[in-house]
């Protein structure tokens, strides 16, 4: 299994990256805090380090790095623009437990 990146997020990530100098990856990475215990942090970063994980979908790069990436194997990332808001999503099936406002997460 691995992560996948769907293609409102891909859109979505281009456009952020696009409007910055250079050319930054997204990276998205799990830490421990939130309301739930772990929490999804996303930066936009210039490089990526040998041991990423590395997705590329249409122009979009997002790396994880190995530690976090075991807490999110078989996850989706996707970009939700609805009535309550724009933001990224991670559907995590490893997750048990999730805040409601998607962003921290229990195992």
């Amino acid at each position: 299994m691995t992560v996948t990146v769907t293609e409102q997020a891909a859109t979505r990530i281009s456009e952020i990256a696009g409007s910055e100098p250079g050319s930054p990856v997204l990276r998205v990475s799990v830490e421990g805090g939130g309301c739930s215990g772990f929490q999804y942090k996303f930066d936009l970063v210039d490089a990526r380090a040998d041991d990423d994980f590395v997705i590329e979908r249409n122009g979009a790069v997002v790396v994880i790095d190995p530690i976090s990436l075991q807490y999110m194997e078989g996850a989706e990332i996707d970009f939700v623009d609805d009535l309550i808001g724009a933001a990224f999503k991670i559907k995590n099936p490893v997750a048990s437990a999730s805040c409601g406002c998607g962003t921290s997460f229990s195992i």
